[in-house]
């Protein structure tokens, strides 16, 4: 079968099983977003989700969130790991779009990815949710499949993002790259992985993969 052929059929299995994908983090506009996308970072999004409502209490905004103490935020993300570094990039972030962005959330990956805590996959995730942008944010489980699925060559998150941008049309790249992390984590885990259970894998998976 044709790569191009195969593509098509991966997608159209995703769209069967997801054809309205949820956005996994709870979020009301592009700042609080931002904060949950920071906080998922080696953390579930049920554990963001189970976290932010507090911490959104708090403060929901950058000027607000600018004034709290660091360790009042550490306090509630601790449940979250990483909680140093995170509660410090969440008030440090605020601070600078008070101050250079007038407490807006950049539109723009280069502003984004220039934030405390904030890198290439997390700014596109708010590109793409808050702003509508296509992007395709590359996690664990989407760098997994499309190894597994002969899309990419697994050499890194970057180049899986490449790749995968040149095989699906770009309108698609918002909702697809919800419905691959939905899908890994429901048919193809990377623990205890059994190629035959997989609607995928069983079909259009690699002769290689372990």
């Amino acid at each position: 079968m044709k790569k191009q052929d195969k593509v098509k059929e991966i997608h159209k299995i995703l769209d069967d099983l997801y054809p309205n994908p949820s956005k996994p983090l709870n979020h009301k506009d592009p700042y609080t977003l931002l904060v949950s996308v920071l906080l998922s970072a080696r953390c579930t999004d049920k554990k963001v989700n189970e976290v932010t409502p507090e911490l959104f209490s708090l403060a929901d905004n950058p000027k607000d969130m600018s004034k709290i103490d660091v360790r009042t935020i550490r306090r509630v993300v601790k449940p979250c790991g990483l909680s140093p570094q995170k509660s410090k990039a969440i008030s440090n972030l605020s601070k600078i779009l008070v101050k250079k962005y007038n407490s807006k959330v950049p539109k723009n990956f280069e502003d984004l990815e220039s934030l405390p805590g904030i890198g290439h996959k997390s700014a596109s995730v708010v590109m793409g949710q808050a702003f509508g942008v296509q992007t395709f944010p590359v996690d664990t489980h989407i760098h997994r499949l499309a190894w597994r699925w002969g899309l990419s060559n697994r050499k890194s998150v970057e180049q899986t993002e490449k790749d995968l941008k040149r095989l699906f049309p770009e309108k698609s790249w918002n909702k697809l790259h919800l419905q691959i992390i939905f899908f890994g984590r429901e048919y193809c885990p990377a623990i205890s992985h059994i190629r035959d259970l997989c609607p995928i894998c069983s079909k259009y998976g690699r002769k290689d993969m372990k």
